[in-house]
């Protein structure tokens, strides 16, 4: 095509201009074939030779019916650019191939586009460098090429184009300085992002003579050597994004000359000074975000001069002092005020209620004082409110209730005393509600039993003593419930295990007790955590998880529940990860059904009464085998919850909630196991801890124990077990905690690789026959480990009989000749009678010996 087209365009060069009709045939054919190329064309479905090219969607064309434009935006195209043909376009100003799913590399061939003014090929899947051709393109203003998979350093081919005046390649892997010429070969810029990349080096000062400006984005690259107070100078600027870069330094005081700036982007750049007042100058500014730095000082009240102000965000700082009262005064248009994660201290001014645009307003972990003032409930335009993690102290105010718009409430680490008041009823969007750790008394949910849209209540560790059961039985959304650590009594209600939507259900270290109530035989389960740990319930396991299919985690212990432990769970609970069933009063055996839980990584069946043996098929246990991360987070309308569980770890008990993932292991310490412990438990190679303590588990440890490579705790005392210490455990590089005490285990300690860190003796105390370090009992024949004794014993055994069979042969031989000769007789009597009395003596002090010894061994 490309040979036919060129002779064409030469002629028509020498004749005068190629006929409209040529023209566009030519435009139609390149266009058809390169759509012919392409997958799910779609979009494309009126490209046909039935109608005219200048009539296809996405085609515009100009006066002379040449193609002026192809604008092509997200229209779901998948392909290259290989087959099309530039040359047949020879009146193409502007190419938006935008939001697409292009691939490969930028053909060299756009640059026979000569009359091209406009390129978009962002959002696409572009790779490698961006071809020098391009830079023929003399009459290019427009170039946006960002969230692509470009390389390569800042294109040369740009420079060389003193006309571009938009520039966007940001969202790629470029990498390497930028240009500090950038005045001289592009004098008309308004607009260059170059965010997202591998920028490395300073920001140049030269860019302060980009007097054009109107846009400035850099974010997200390497730069550092701070701000250059140059970008002072820009008399246009409007938007000044320099941030989640490595920039150090101070917030020079020339921004505040930048009085067309709205947008202000300095986040994550590692400043490290005050505020600079003149920031107060910026009365057009209307987005301001300086988190995450090293900021100190307080909020100056010149910044009520930024009186456009929408979206103030100064979070994860060090800033201190008082909130000037005069900052919500002048911020008429203010919508958003994040200070969360500073030192703030003093009160929360009153005048926050004159913010009438306000919606979204966090204080959250600072340290202010003082109560929540009346006037909150004048912000009516209010949707999130975040004051926990402070000091203050008081009521909830009544007033509050009139904020109807509210969806997210968080007051939850402060010092609030009284109920909650019976105006938050009005609250008909709250979604969530965060009173936990204060000093909250009386019913849990006051009078919100009615809001049909509220899907979380965390109360926990207050000081309620109230469930308001019948509150929550009206709350029909519920997602989450969190009412742990409180002083909550009584039966749950029948109505809390119905709730169709209920996930996440806490209501441990309470009072509460009774049965836990069957659910409706139509209950539809979405519960994916269920904790009632260190409560009063009785009665069998609760009948109304069988069939939460979603269930993950499950921990009931500390509490009073009996009888077996059903099987069901291994099949009706198939999404289960942890289960804690500690210190209650099971019986039976462990059912053999749980190692059909694929995803289980953490058992916990600890001081129970449980006896049998082990299950054989707990090796089959396929998350204990390869472990996976745990994914113990859910989300409620952008709320975090995240599960804990309480572990014995390493002789300590405990909680693990942020690493909880990374937790794999099985406790059934406590109990009256018996048998031996199946060789099947060494398949389990990413246990972390393995606790079987405390049993009468008998006969020899495993051999093959140096199989788990990923233990860190192995507790195997207080049991029967017998034989040596296999060398295989010597082999765990990550034991680090180890207890076979109170066996009768036997033999030489091995010392070899991790065990020779391990210099306690109580770790192998009371072991009557084991010998080494570090015991101090040395390795003698009388030391031997039982398989080594019992060889020896055979030995011996043989040589008794051997010994008996002679004395019999003498007796018969010597006794005929005693009863002949008289005085032989009376002689050999004798010296009988003597080595009896030393035998006997012998065997007396042997006896003392023995008892000694047998009484040591309970010291």
């Amino acid at each position: 095509m490309a040979l036919v087209a060129l002779p064409l365009l030469v002629m028509a060069s020498a004749v005068g201009a190629i006929p409209a009709t040529v023209a566009a045939s030519q435009a139609a054919d390149a266009l058809l074939e390169w759509k012919a190329s392409l997958a799910n064309v779609t979009a494309l479905s009126g490209w046909t030779r039935a109608a005219p090219v200048c009539a296809w969607n996405g085609v515009a064309c100009d006066d002379a019916v040449r193609v002026a434009s192809l604008r092509l935006r997200s229209f779901g195209l998948r392909g290259t650019l290989d087959a099309l043909d530039f040359q047949a376009l020879p009146a193409l100003r502007e190419l938006d191939l935008n939001g697409n799913g292009f691939t490969g590399a930028i053909p060299a061939s756009i640059s026979w586009l000569r009359s091209l003014a406009s390129l978009d090929l962002g959002n696409n899947g572009f790779d490698g460098s961006i071809p020098p051709q391009l830079g023929d393109l003399s009459g290019l203003v427009d170039l946006r090429l960002y969230s692509n998979h470009l390389n390569g350093s800042f294109p040369e081919f740009v420079l060389n184009n003193g006309n571009i005046t938009y520039l966007a390649l940001s969202n790629n892997n470029f990498s390497g300085p930028i240009p500090d010429t950038l005045p001289e070969k592009l004098p008309n810029l308004t607009y260059l992002n170059l965010s997202s990349n591998s920028f490395s080096g300073r920001i140049p000062a030269s860019l302060g003579r980009l007097t054009k400006l109107q846009g400035l984005r850099i974010s997200s690259n390497l730069l550092t050597g701070g701000i250059p107070e140059s970008l002072g100078s820009l008399p246009e600027l409007v938007a000044l994004d320099l941030g989640s870069n490595p920039l150090g330094g101070p917030i020079p005081a020339a921004v505040g000359r930048l009085k067309m700036l709205q947008w202000l982007d300095l986040s994550n750049a590692g400043l490290v000074s005050t505020l600079p007042s003149q920031l107060g100058n910026l009365e057009n500014l209307a987005y301001l975000d300086l988190s995450s730095n090293k900021l100190s000082g307080g909020l100056p009240p010149a910044f009520a001069g930024m009186q456009a102000i929408r979206d103030f965000a100064i979070v994860k700082n060090k800033l201190n002092g008082d909130i000037p009262p005069a900052i919500f005064v002048g911020w008429t248009k203010l919508v958003l005020f994040d200070v969360r994660s500073n030192m703030l201290t003093g009160s929360i001014p009153p005048e926050v209620g004159k913010a009438r645009e306000l919606q979204f307003l966090s204080m959250g972990g600072n340290r202010l004082s003082g109560g929540i003032p009346a006037t909150l409930g004048s912000a009516a335009s209010l949707v999130f409110l975040d004051l926990s993690d402070n000091d203050l102290t008081g009521g909830i105010p009544a007033a509050m209730g009139s904020l109807k718009s509210l969806t997210y409430i968080d007051l939850s680490a402060n010092h609030l005393t009284g109920g909650i008041p019976s105006e938050l009823v009005h609250l008909s969007n709250l979604g969530l509600l965060n009173l936990s750790y204060n000093h909250i008394s009386g019913p849990i949910l006051g009078n919100l039993g009615n809001n049909f849209k509220l899907q979380g209540v965390d109360s926990s560790g207050n000081s309620s003593n109230n469930s308001s059961g019948s509150a929550i039985c009206g709350l029909l959304s519920l997602l989450v419930l969190d009412l742990s650590n409180n002083k909550l009594t009584g039966k749950l209600p029948d109505c809390w295990w119905n709730k169709k939507q209920l996930q996440f259900m806490d209501l441990s270290n309470n009072k509460f007790s009774g049965e836990i109530p069957p659910a409706q035989t139509s209950h539809n389960c979405s519960l994916e955590s269920v904790h009632l740990a260190g409560n009063g319930f009785t009665g069998v396991f609760p009948s109304a998880l069988d069939g939460c299919s979603t269930l993950v985690t499950l921990d009931i212990g500390n509490n009073k529940f009996s009888g077996d432990i059903p099987p069901w769970i291994g099949k009706g609970l198939p999404s289960l990860k942890i289960l804690s069933l500690k210190s209650n009063n099971f019986t039976g055996g462990i059912p053999s059904e749980l190692s059909h839980l694929s995803q289980l990584q953490l058992l916990d069946m600890t001081n129970n009464g449980l006896t049998g043996s082990i299950p054989k098929s707990f090796g089959n246990l396929a998350s204990m085998k390869y472990p996976k991360i745990i994914s113990s987070l859910g989300s409620i309308k952008g709320s975090i919850y995240q599960d804990r569980i309480d572990i014995m770890w390493k002789g300590q008990e405990l909680i693990f909630q942020k690493t909880l993932q990374l937790m794999t292991g099985i406790d059934l310490s406590g109990n009256s196991l018996s048998e031996c412990i199946p060789d099947e438990l060494t398949n389990l190679q990413g246990l972390r801890f393995l606790n079987l303590s405390r049993n009468h588990l008998s006969c020899t440890i495993p051999k093959n124990i140096g199989s788990l490579k990923n233990l860190e705790s192995l507790d195997l005392s207080a049991n029967e077990l017998s034989g040596s210490i296999p060398p295989s455990l010597d082999g765990i590089s990550t034991l680090g905690t180890l207890n076979l005490s109170y066996n009768h285990l036997s033999g030489k300690i091995p010392i070899g690789n991790q065990l020779q860190t391990f210099i306690d003796p109580s770790i192998y105390s009371n072991n009557s026959g084991l010998c080494g370090f570090p015991l101090k009992i040395s390795c003698t024949n009388a030391s031997l480990a039982s398989d080594e004794r019992g060889c020896r014993t055979c030995e011996d055994q043989y040589f008794y009989y051997c010994v008996m069979a002679g004395v019999v042969f003498g007796f018969w031989l010597w006794f005929g000749v005693l009863f002949s000769i008289g005085t032989w007789r009376y002689a050999v009597f004798g010296f009988v009678d003597g080595m009896q009395c030393k035998f006997m003596q012998k065997l007396s002090s042997i006896d003392q010996f023995m008892l000694r010894g047998n009484s040591d061994q309970y010291l």
